[in-house]
C-alpha cells in the first residue's frame, strides 16, 4: 500500500475560525509536521502558529504549552489502540487471534499517521511530569498486550520477556518508518502481527486465523 491511512486532519483557520476545532486541529497537524521534520526541541510556538494559520495567542488558547501540544499529539498515538483493546478485552475469540488484531491494529495506527508520531517516544521530554498520564496509557496497553500473550499459554516465567518483546515489535514500526518513510503499511502490519505471534511462543498464523482477527476490529 505504502500510503498513510490515518492521521491528523489539515484544515487552516482564521479569523473567528481561531478558536474552533479547526483551529485546534491546525495546531496539531503542524506541530506534527514540525516535531517529526525539524524536532521537538528546534521548533517553537511561534513556528507552529505561523504553520497553522494562526496568531500565537490563539495557540495559547488552545495549548497553554509546546509540552502540552505533545501530550495531545502522543495521545493520539495510543488512545485508538486502547480502544481497539477494550474491545478486544474478554472476548470469546481465542487469545492468539486478538493478540494478533491488537497488533495489526497498532502497528497500523503508528505507520500509518500522516506524520511518524511513533518516532517521538525517544525524546527525553517523555520523562515529564506533564507527560505522565501518556506514559500511564502507553503502560495500560503494555499491559494488553502482556495479558493476551499470558492467556495465549506463555509460560508464566517467561510472559514477562515476551510480552516486552512483543510491544518492542510493535513500536519498532516507527524505526523502520523513519529509515524507509513510504514504506508499505499494510505489509508490515500483517507481517508485524505475525511476528508478535511467534515471539509469544504461538504457531505461525495463517489465512483462517487472520480474517478473523480481522473481523474483530472496528471498520475504518
Amino acid at each position: 500500500m505504502g500510503k498513510n491511512v490515518t492521521g491528523v486532519g489539515r484544515p487552516r483557520a482564521s479569523g473567528a475560525a481561531a478558536s474552533s476545532q479547526n483551529a485546534r486541529e491546525a495546531v496539531l497537524e503542524a506541530a506534527g509536521e514540525l516535531f517529526t521534520g525539524a524536532g521537538y526541541a528546534a521548533t517553537t510556538t511561534r513556528a507552529i502558529a505561523e504553520r497553522a494559520g494562526l496568531r500565537q495567542a490563539s495557540l495559547y488558547y488552545h495549548f497553554p504549552s509546546k509540552e502540552d501540544i505533545l501530550a495531545a499529539l502522543l495521545a493520539a498515538t495510543v488512545r485508538p489502540s486502547l480502544e481497539v483493546a477494550g474491545g478486544l478485552s474478554g472476548g470469546d475469540a481465542p487469545a492468539a487471534v486478538r493478540l494478533w488484531a491488537l497488533a495489526y491494529a497498532d502497528i497500523r495506527l503508528l505507520g500509518g499517521a500522516r506524520y511518524n508520531l511513533g518516532a517521538l517516544y525517544l525524546l527525553p521530554e517523555i520523562a515529564s511530569p506533564n507527560l505522565a498520564p501518556f506514559r500511564a496509557e502507553r503502560e495500560q496497553l503494555k499491559a494488553v498486550y502482556r495479558d493476551l500473550v499470558a492467556e495465549s499459554g506463555a509460560h508464566p516465567d517467561s510472559v514477562a520477556v515476551r510480552s516486552n518483546l512483543v510491544f518492542g515489535l510493535v513500536e519498532s514500526i516507527a524505526i523502520i518508518r523513519r529509515d524507509d518513510p513510504v514504506l508499505d503499511v499494510e505489509a508490515h502490519a500483517v507481517e508485524g502481527a505475525d511476528g508478535v505471534l511467534r515471539v509469544a511462543g504461538l504457531p505461525a498464523p495463517d489465512a483462517t486465523l487472520r480474517a478473523a482477527a480481522r473481523a474483530l476490529l472496528p471498520r475504518s
